[in-house]
């Protein structure tokens, strides 16, 4: 069965060309079921350096592309995203945050309709601050829960405040679990992650320009937030499960740890190390394609 994009505006119904501003697209001006219509694997990251090495990655995993090669930046008209594609895959940046990543999805969501692209699957693919567990360990996010534990994105509309859920896919996170440990390279784990609305204050450091909390009061919050399940801390998540909720979208986030909250705030690990660990959610999330499309 085709499970195509719902969209939850009417309004778009009635428009002539739907201008995707900060990709620099438009139904107007390009042909997006020749251009995206073959897309059924969307994977997002913050950095467009990270998304442009990802698409490289994938394509020589699935065999697609020629060693070495380049691929252009489909949005190259804007410096706000960039996006790559090869084959059935789409690879996107998002930037850091969640106004950052909400523009990029609301645009995002409107071109897989405006493909009429089906049975689409999307994944985060990033990285994050860890509780409990070791650095470069990688979490599949169960669900999202906000600063204050509550699995929901909150935003106003219209002065209103509107409460969504964060929820994720079950079986798919069970499914990038399995893969895990078919590779078996690294430690990977099924956990709530936190997202936050800052990276200093918000998550509880010591080393921003402002902070008025001991370390004590810190240390007492990140053991409650591992107490209630959460693994990790990231600035995305909530709403990008928000947003792929609310257009039937199925959907996952995979992040690895670059750092033990519990044991400092600061990133020390050496260039290399980071590198290595950066590219973990990319090996994992390319298994899983490959083995969707029969090529494990």
């Amino acid at each position: 069965r085709e499970n195509f994009i719902h969209l939850c505006n009417p309004h778009l119904e009635k428009m002539k060309e739907d201008i995707l501003y900060h990709f620099a697209l438009g139904t107007g001006t390009h042909d997006f079921p020749a251009l995206f219509g073959d897309v059924k694997f969307v994977c997002v990251g913050g950095s467009p350096s990270r998304m442009k090495a990802f698409i490289a990655y994938i394509a020589e995993e699935l065999g697609l592309g020629s060693p070495g090669g380049d691929y252009p930046n489909i949005c190259a008209g804007t410096d706000r995203y960039a996006m790559y594609k090869v084959g059935p895959v789409l690879s996107v940046s998002h930037g850091m945050g969640i106004p950052s990543i909400s523009i990029m999805l609301h645009e995002l969501i409107k071109l897989l309709h405006h493909a009429k692209c089906s049975n689409i699957t999307i994944i985060r693919i990033g990285t994050s601050g860890g509780i409990g567990l070791e650095p470069g360990s990688v979490v599949i996010t169960r669900q999202s829960v906000d600063a204050t534990f509550k699995p929901q994105f909150e935003q106003v509309v219209l002065g209103k405040t509107v409460i969504r859920s964060t929820n994720l896919d079950e079986q798919l996170a069970k499914e990038l679990l399995q893969c895990s440990k078919e590779i078996n390279q690294f430690n990977t784990v099924i956990g709530n992650t936190m997202c936050t609305l800052d990276f200093y204050e918000g998550q509880g450091r010591l080393d921003g320009a402002i902070c008025l909390y001991n370390e004590e009061e810190k240390l007492r919050y990140l053991k409650e937030a591992y107490d209630s399940g959460i693994r990790n801390i990231e600035m995305e998540s909530s709403v990008f499960a928000a947003m792929c909720n609310l257009s039937s979208v199925k959907a996952a986030v995979v992040c690895v740890t670059l750092l033990n909250r519990l044991e400092g705030d600061q990133i020390s690990s050496p260039h290399d190390v980071l590198v290595e660990y950066q590219q973990r959610p990319q090996k994992l999330v390319g298994y899983f394609i490959k083995k969707s499309l029969g090529k494990v």
